[in-house]
Formats: C-alpha cells, structure tokens, sequence
C-alpha cells in the first residue's frame, strides 16, 4: 500500500485500533481480554491534582505535564500487576481516569474536546518509584513503562453516560484499606483542556488512551511510605465506571 500523505496513513492506521493481539505473556488469554482493542498510544498527565502536587512538595504546574506508557503495559481487569525483578520495594499505585480517544483528533478546541471521547475506563498508573525519579534520566517512562503497569478497566463506559467526566468520585483500595479517595474535580486540568492540549498539531488516533493523573493518597508520599508486594490486591473506583482489582505478583522467571 503507497501513502501519498500522512492523513490518510492515519485513516488506515485506524482501521487496526480494535484489533487485539498479544501485548504481555502475563495475559490469561491472547489479547486485552477486558478491553477487546489494543490502544495505539497511551498519554499520562502527572501532577494533575491539587492535592497530590503538594503531597508531593511541588508546585502546581502551568501546563500539563504529560508522559507516556507503552502499550506492552496494559493488562485487564483480573490480570496480574508483576513487580518487576529490578524493582525492590518501590512499586506504587495511582488511581486515575482514563479517557478514550473515539475517532480522529487534531486541533480541538475546548469546547469541542468531548465530542470526541468515545468513552472511559478507570485506569491504575502504576509506578516503580525509585526507577521513575532516580533511574530515568529525569523523564518518568522508564519507571512507569513495565510491563503490566497500566491496568485498564473494568469495561468502556460510554461518554453518552458521563456528561461530565469533571465531577466523579475516584478512589483506591490495597487489601481492602482505603488509601486514596477523592474527586476528578480537584483535577488541575480538566479532561476538555487535556484533550485540547493534546491535539495541538497532533493527531489523536481513535483508540488513544489519556491517563488524567492521579489524586493524594500515592504510597511513596506516605510516612511511613507504602509499597506493593506479591499477594496484594488493588482495586480502583471510580464513579459511573465501577472497579478494576488486580492481584500483585512476582514477574514470573520465565521469559518471553
């Protein structure tokens, strides 16, 4: 196939979205069996909750702060969150919205931005703190990208039936304690102005995943700080969604 421009190398890119193919040998089957399509990218926002950038002692941020996870990440609800063999008690969780891209979007306005949102999921961003802040060069991928550290679920809840994605409670639960609960309200940027940064003069491919970041709560920014380890389940929820748990274990010895 010859692609005389990068319009329509999109369109034909889109065609595969929902196409679903092995991501991770720690899948129960061979594809996202929660979700049912593979994301052709995921963007992350960091420090996008009031509370959660001064748990961190950091200035609120003037403009997005925006990363991303590789889609060899992604697992479903029920699937095993690994811990990594490099990872020594530092893998956290972060519960956050996550919100999906419905068809192609490019310089959207504000006021535009949720006509194009097919739906959303709650997502956990998981995060191996020491590599994140210590190990990644100052960029925060390399902590966030292994595999298994973007659960996503429990299914793909419409945008028909959550007008406002701005207002919903959201909460997470290790082992059945309470450790982080808030409001997407308390958000810094809402999901229209991160859908609209998003798309300047770039293309947001149906099937793009938009992590929105996560509230206060995070285990590293606790005393004492709280760590994920084999045999925990965690469980993020979020309102008008529902709850993703996964059990935690340790990355298998086996390779690919």
């Amino acid at each position: 196939v010859v692609f005389t421009n990068g319009s329509r190398f999109c369109r034909f890119l889109a065609g595969f979205v929902t196409r679903s193919y092995p991501v991770s040998p720690l899948r129960k089957s061979g594809g996202m069996s929660s979700l049912g399509f593979t994301p052709p990218a995921i963007y992350c926002i960091g420090l996008n909750y009031k509370k959660h950038a001064k748990e961190s002692n950091m200035p609120e941020p003037a403009f997005p702060v925006v990363f991303t996870k590789p889609t060899s990440s992604v697992i479903g609800h029920g699937e095993p969150i690994a811990i990594p063999r490099v990872c020594v008690d530092e893998v956290d969780y972060e519960c956050e919205l996550a919100v999906v891209i419905g068809k192609l979007c490019k310089n959207v306005s504000e006021d535009q931005a949720l006509d194009y949102v097919q739906g959303y999921m709650c997502a956990n961003d998981v995060s191996a703190r020491f590599q994140q802040l210590k190990h990644g060069g100052g960029q925060w991928c390399r902590g966030k990208g292994f595999d298994t550290f973007c659960p996503l679920g429990p299914r793909l809840v419409p945008a028909s039936e959550i007008p406002d994605p701005n207002n919903l409670s959201i909460s997470t639960t290790v082992n059945g304690q309470v450790l982080q609960q808030s409001s997407t309200k308390d958000m810094i940027f809402s999901v229209q102005q991160i859908i609209a940064f998003l798309s300047q003069s770039t293309t947001l491919l149906p099937g793009t995943v938009i992590l929105t970041g996560t509230p206060e709560g995070v285990g590293f920014a606790r005393k004492p700080q709280i760590t994920l380890k084999p045999g925990d389940k965690v469980t993020i929820t979020i309102e008008k969604i529902g709850e993703l748990t996964n059990p935690v274990i340790a990355e298998p010895t086996s390779s690919l």
